[in-house]
Formats: structure tokens, sequence, C-alpha cells
């Protein structure tokens, strides 16, 4: 791979240090704002987890979202790319978990205003589609698991230390979980744009044992990897999603965890939506949805059924208003982006 090629893909991987920085907290969240692990230990666990995601099950959603708008030149990718990675990192050092997907969407969207190309409208549509979907789902599977949980561990009365170590335990057997699903889904959002181009960035590695790492593979590995050295960067935002935006208790906590899990892997599993098709029903689409969304809307879900729950409405406003403001500051920082590359640098952004 040539040096320009590298320092096109820095963007990229800006984009994956700052999805980690903000998602991160989507996936410990709740169990360091509660306390029950510490910061260290869940950055830890996220990061190898989503770097499995990311190379295991990431190659469905990151092919859908090339979909939206084929870019066709490096420099172009590299555009898109720092314009959302700019937008998240600015919701990053505000504290708000944004939809690094809609970011990303918002980014290309601007790509396609410029290049004149249009949106496919059908692609857009299963996008909106997963994202108004996803923190009512997530919410319906929080309080789905919560109550059943609750009642059977009332009717168990484990010792209180018990409780405390299972509890423990199950966060990070949970986060772990979420990890591997926000890398599954979300690592579309930082090497999607560059998925057309990986054979004129990679070449194939040939391992002992005959074990062959194509050029896509390499791709993701290296955006997975991005966006495990962003989550070290994650604990501001995660004491927004576990501490601030309302008060739960560790039960909660981990249902938080596995509602939105459970949620980025129905829109990520190609076996899952293979599954649901041979059934004879509608499989979801296999696009990026927002972690953000799914966490908060768990999140909200839960404090509103559990007592003392109070849901800080001032906040969720807040982080709803992210959620327009990101993707619409990625939107205009791409078009501004692109036309001042070609206009006023001459350089070849279209293919």
């Amino acid at each position: 791979m040539d040096l320009w090629a590298w320092f096109f893909l820095t963007g990229g991987l800006f984009l994956g240090w700052s999805l980690g920085g903000n998602d991160g907290a989507n996936i410990f969240g709740t169990a360091v704002g509660t306390r029950m692990v510490r910061f260290s230990t869940a950055a830890l666990i996220a990061g190898a987890f989503v770097t499995l995601g990311s190379v295991l099950s990431g190659a469905g959603t990151a092919g859908n979202l090339g979909k939206l708008g084929s870019v066709g030149t490096l420099l172009g990718a590299f555009l898109i790319a720092v314009s959302a990675a700019y937008a998240v990192y600015w919701m990053n050092q505000r504290a708000l978990p944004v939809s690094t997907s809609q970011t990303i969407v918002g980014a290309i969207l601007g790509w396609n205003i410029f290049s004149g190309r249009g949106i496919d409208l059908a692609a857009f549509g299963q996008f909106a589609g997963a994202w108004v979907v996803t923190p009512f789902l997530s919410a319906a599977i929080a309080v789905l698991l919560y109550l059943p949980l609750r009642a059977g561990l009332r009717r168990v009365r484990l010792h209180l230390l018990t409780l405390d170590l299972l509890t423990r335990y199950a966060l990070i057997l949970a986060g772990a979980f979420g990890a591997y699903s926000l890398g599954a889904n979300n690592i579309a959002n930082v090497v999607g744009v560059f998925m057309p181009l990986a054979d004129r960035i990679f070449r194939p590695i040939v391992l002992p044992g005959a074990f062959r790492l194509d050029p896509l593979h390499q791709l993701l590995l290296l955006g997975g990897l991005a966006i495990a050295a962003g989550v070290y960067n994650s604990r501001r935002v995660m004491m927004t999603v576990g501490r601030d935006l309302a008060r739960l208790n560790p039960l909660a906590a981990w249902v938080v965890v596995v509602a939105q899990s459970l949620v980025l892997l129905v829109f990520a599993s190609q076996r899952f939506a293979q599954f649901v098709a041979s059934l004879g029903l509608p499989p979801p689409p296999l696009v990026p949805v927002s972690s953000s969304q799914a966490v908060v809307g768990a999140v909200v879900g839960l404090g509103l059924l559990i007592p003392g729950g109070r849901v800080d409405f001032r906040l969720f406003g807040r982080v709803a208003l992210g959620w327009v403001l990101a993707p619409t500051t990625a939107a205009v920082l791409s078009l501004v982006a692109l036309y001042v590359a070609q206009n006023v640098f001459n350089l070849p952004v279209l293919p």
C-alpha cells in the first residue's frame, strides 16, 4: 500500500477513533456509571471484542452502506470520513452520545449532493426505517427482559455479596457481547466508504497454515482496531449514558447492555436475516443502526419503569438535538470540503 493510500485511510481511522470514544459508552456506560465495573477493565474488554465483531461479522452492514453512494476515489472517501469524524468528535467533547451511523450517512449525502448523483431512496428508506425502530425496539426488549428477571431474583433471594459478584460478571459478559455487536454493526460507519477501494489499498496476506487474510478483512481489522483505541476516550460519554440520563440499579444496567446488543445484532447478522426469510417473513435490513439510540431508548424505557429512575428529560432533549446536529454538520462539512478540494486546490475528488 503506498503512502498516499495510508494517508487517505487515516480519515477512516479518525472516524473509528471518534466512534469508539462515543459508542464505547453504549457498551459499558451503565456498568461503569453504576460502579460495578472499572473503566480500565471495561475499555480492555470492549476493545478486544469490538475488533472481533468487526472482522468476523462486519462485512454485511459495511457492504450495504456503499449503496447510498459509491465514492470511487480515496480523496473523496477521506473527506467524507473526516467530516463525519469531526462531527462525532465535536459531540464527544460535549459528552453527548450521538448516532455515528446517521453521521456518516449525512456525510455521504453531502457527497451525493456535490457529485449530482442523487440518492438511492430505496436504500435510504431501509436506513431511515431501521433508525426509527431502533430506540423503541430497544426499550421494548429492555422492559420485557427486566420484569421477569426482577421477579425471578426476588424469589431466589441470593446473598447480597453473591448477587453483587454475579451482577459484575453478568455486566462484563453483556459488555463483551455488546462490543462484538457494536463492531459487527458499526464497522460499516468506519470503512464502508473505503470498501470499493479495498483491493487498491491492500494486498492479500497468506499466513502459516494456508490462512488467507483478504483485503476486505484487513480493512475491517484496521477499522476495528481504530474503534478499540477510541474506547479509551469514552469515559465522559459513559457518565452521560450510565449515570446522568437516568438512575438505574445494577440489574437494569445489565438489561440495557443486552437490549442494545440484541438490537444491533438484529440489523447486522446475515444468519438471522436468512433465518427470518426462511420463515416467510421480511428479513431485517443489514444496515448500521445507532447504538447510542438503542442504549438511550433502553435507559429511558427502564428509567420510566423503575421507581426513582428519574429520567433527566432536559439532558435527553440535548441528546436528541445532538442526533440532528451531528449528521447535519457532517453533510455540510463534507459538501464544503469536497467543493474546496476540487475548485480551490484542483484535486481529483470525483472518479
